[in-house]
């Protein structure tokens, strides 16, 4: 490569948003669960329609438990930040001199030279919503202006949830009474998402697709051997 020559450059990802989190681990977690919980009715010998109804219960019980978690995690943090916002918005307008002078110390310790830190802070202070978004940014560490929302949060757990919880059942829907079969297609989506998600995160695709099948193969085989000697034992 010439000195002319340069590689292009990457563009980067965005990682604030909302949704990509739990739209993640939603599917994790209701393929792990429900593969897990189908090991066990299914090592413990309940027939095919019973493994359906315990399937679509762990499913929409799942579904509710993680759509409800995250919408109160997200709705709870974000509660936080406007109430601290708050807090430094009246000491902004009771001490404006003294959170001048932290905002220009902040900016010299990003490395600008500090008079012209104390003229950069003097400016941004000039707008107070915009001397109150850098303040957040610097002492909480967030945009009170870009806060992830609930909703959002909420309705892709669901939603990705119920998808990664279906896929164990989707032998059983089509007509099947075998669990192996089951097993088989969960342990390749799992592969599959595992890949997905190493992907995403520009990791090692293999690294990160066999990871995430061996703990889910290791959940779901603890699950099959408690549901297989419990069986056993009440049969």
């Amino acid at each position: 490569m010439t000195a002319t020559e340069h590689e292009p450059e990457q563009e980067h990802r965005d990682v604030s948003g909302g949704w990509l989190r739990p739209t993640v681990f939603g599917a994790m977690d209701g393929l792990v669960t429900n593969v897990s919980l189908i090991a066990g009715v299914g090592g413990g010998g309940l027939d095919r329609s019973r493994i359906i109804l315990t399937g679509l219960a762990g499913l929409v019980a799942g579904a509710f438990s993680m759509a409800t978690g995250e919408y109160t995690s997200v709705t709870s943090q974000n509660e936080l930040v406007h109430a601290e916002v708050e807090l430094e918005r009246r000491q902004l307008a009771a001490n404006p001199r003294e959170e001048q002078e932290e905002l220009a110390a902040a900016f010299a310790e990003k490395g600008l030279d500090p008079a012209l830190a104390r003229r950069v802070a003097q400016e941004v202070s000039r707008d107070p919503d915009e001397a109150l978004r850098l303040h957040a940014q610097e002492e909480l560490g967030v945009d009170p202006e870009e806060l992830p929302s609930p909703v959002v949060a909420a309705v892709s757990s669901f939603l990705s949830f119920a998808l990664g919880a279906v896929i164990p059942l989707l032998s059983f829907l089509l007509g099947s009474d075998n669990l192996y079969l089951a097993l088989a297609i969960s342990a390749g989506s799992l592969f599959a998402l595992g890949a997905v998600v190493a992907r995403l995160t520009r990791g090692n695709v293999w690294y990160g697709a066999l990871r995430q099948l061996l703990l889910a193969a290791l959940a779901a085989g603890v699950t099959y051997a408690v549901g297989r000697a419990i069986g056993t034992s009440v049969s």
